[in-house]
């Protein structure tokens, strides 16, 4: 290149000059049994571009790591927040307005916002373990009161949307009473991981015998390893939902592009690889019905759900409850 330089020339395009578009999200999301590899293959078809992800643990990390870098992050796409975050995420000032038609996303209880466009969307449950209990829980009450030698991982909500969830489901249940709940909760919890993959894997491992995650896990186990040992629990209270969303950075270099994607993540091609990949609910149309498993699953009746920002207002103060209750520092 310094040669041609020197002459004055210039080198013809490569492939190597790209555009490259750096997208934020969580690390199941771009695992090797994640959707990720098949969104970037997907849509390097489209693009004429090269996606880089880059993975954290979860969403409430990939917010708190998009806070840290602010306008000198890299991202141009964040992937992997949710409802109960958007707010919060609004009041970076790092995101803007995507600009795109989202008239095709279809989510319980409806879902439009001028910056974030939802992906994916599922209900919380518990997962239990159908060889070592017989009798679940059968609401929040059940759980909360029920035999402390039956214990459950849960996950952590100042770094997991997944512990989030729970703490947010609580909390619509049980308001100001939510604290007490903990208390009793606290002697049914095995461990308090910081993501749902840990969680889930010692659950998986028979480490305990219930775990906090979602009425869609169950069809993972039916469809990819031929069992119904791995149930959801029904909640007669409702069951909490988590709606995923990515949004646009305003730092990013590539607006256009990341647009684009954001774009492509409501097509078809896109909702038809999350089902059996990322194990959630598409957010859109799909090409192709989703595998019979799925007609198998947990329906809940009622959906719960707190706006955003009223999350907001009360999230960090709704944690340090959950630290008291808990006796953790």
């Amino acid at each position: 290149m310094a040669l041609l330089a020197a002459l004055g020339l210039t080198a013809p395009a490569t492939a190597a000059e790209k555009k490259t578009l750096t997208v934020y999200t969580y690390e199941s999301f771009i695992s090797e049994w994640g959707p990720g590899p098949k969104v970037k293959q997907a849509f390097e078809k489209t693009c004429d571009c090269t996606v880089n992800f880059v993975g954290v643990a979860d969403g409430v990390a990939l917010l708190t790591r998009l806070k840290l870098e602010g306008t000198t992050s890299t991202a141009d796409v964040a992937l992997g927040l949710d409802t109960n975050l958007i707010a919060e995420a609004k009041q970076t000032g790092l995101f803007e307005a995507h600009g795109i038609d989202t008239s095709a996303a279809k989510v319980p209880g409806g879902f439009v916002d001028d910056v974030f466009v939802p992906y994916d969307y599922g209900h919380f449950a518990v997962v239990y373990d159908t060889e070592t209990i017989k009798n679940p829980p059968r609401s929040l009450k059940d759980l909360v009161e029920g035999d402390p030698n039956q214990k459950i991982a849960i996950e952590d909500p100042r770094t997991s949307t997944p512990g989030l969830g729970l703490l947010l489901w609580i909390r619509s249940v049980y308001g100001d009473e939510a604290p007490a709940a903990w208390a009793k909760l606290k002697n049914r919890i095995l461990t308090v991981t910081p993501g749902w993959s840990e969680a889930y894997g010692l659950f998986t491992k028979g480490e305990a015998p219930m775990v906090f995650s979602y009425v869609t896990s169950p069809a993972y186990h039916m469809v990819e390893e031929n069992t119904d040992r791995y149930q959801a629990a029904a909640f007669d209270e409702g069951h909490y939902i988590q709606v995923e969303v990515s949004g646009i950075l305003k730092s990013s270099k590539n607006k256009d592009l990341a647009r684009s994607f954001l774009a492509f993540t409501l097509s078809p091609d896109f909702q038809a690889i999350i089902p059996t990949t990322n194990w959630m609910m598409p957010a859109a149309a799909t090409d192709e019905a989703l595998p019979e498993a799925f007609g198998r699953l947990v329906q809940p009746q009622k959906t719960l759900l707190m706006s955003p920002d009223e999350v907001a207002t009360n999230r960090q103060a709704w944690i340090r409850e959950w630290l008291s209750a808990m006796s953790m520092k």
